[in-house]
């Protein structure tokens, strides 16, 4: 029996104890931000059951040094977020959600964000690699012949060949047929 669930945090928003099992990398589907709250920023991701993230103030800069200020722009990227046993909040290191990887930066990105009052410290982020999965759907339904098919299939990934392996198997029952 997996004991995750029992360790599972009650709250309206993704924290640090919903990560201490590990990393965790999120697709953006939505960003609200409404000013004059503790935690203006609210992003929404794919599969977070109601627990938006809610990134601290130095978080905030990264997101916009990496991706820029306009937030509606932010959907459909990626990023990893981790559990930081070492975030402090009144003096104590409490644990604190980070950014570790995003998608859209070309290369490691390095900035200085304040760690106490009036003490900033290097704070990098690395590229994150999203694989892209292509739909071969149209590309397998537009082929002619079985020599086509044959070759269409040649180009395509191993994770691909998987996933569409019936839809060819169709396509080529109907090309012999012709």
């Amino acid at each position: 029996m997996d004991m995750k669930q029992a360790i599972v945090p009650k709250s309206d928003q993704l924290n640090a104890d919903d990560l201490i099992t590990g990393p965790m990398t999120v697709k953006i589907t939505g960003v609200s931000v409404k000013g004059g709250q503790e935690q203006p920023v609210s992003i929404a991701y794919e599969g977070d059951n109601g627990k938006p993230f809610k990134p601290c103030k130095s978080m905030c800069r990264v997101l916009v040094t990496a991706w820029g200020p306009d937030s509606s722009q932010y959907a459909g990227r990626s990023m990893t977020l981790y559990c930081d046993p070492k975030v402090r909040w009144a003096g104590m290191e409490v644990g604190g959600i980070r950014i570790s990887h995003m998608s859209d930066i070309g290369s490691d990105m390095t900035m200085s964000l304040t760690a106490t009052r009036g003490n900033k410290k290097p704070y990098t982020v690395k590229p994150l690699e999203v694989a892209v999965q292509i739909n071969w759907q149209p590309a397998i339904d537009a082929v002619e012949t079985a020599e086509e098919l044959a070759d269409l299939w040649k180009t395509m990934p191993a994770e691909a060949k998987k996933r569409y392996a019936a839809a060819k198997d169709a396509r080529k029952a109907v090309l012999v047929k012709a």
